[in-house]
């Protein structure tokens, strides 16, 4: 019994071996020419609230060096 399973397992492991193979040799879909504006929107937004933050941080860092 413990033989049988142990090659079954092996046999799911091949197949699943070659399906990650197969997915691996497909091609990449090829990038949209067209920006998503939605995304290019909250990029713009997220990097605001990062240079903000490091602004921040700048500005205790020159607070604790001067006393």
């Amino acid at each position: 019994m413990g033989a049988d399973r142990a090659l079954q397992a092996i046999g799911r492991i091949e197949r699943a071996l070659a399906r990650i193979e197969a997915s691996a040799a497909r091609p990449r879909p090829a990038a949209s020419a067209e920006p998503d504006p939605r995304l290019a929107a909250a990029h713009a937004q997220l990097r605001g609230k990062v240079e903000a933050a490091i602004a921040q941080i700048d500005e205790l860092l020159a607070a604790g060096e001067q006393g």
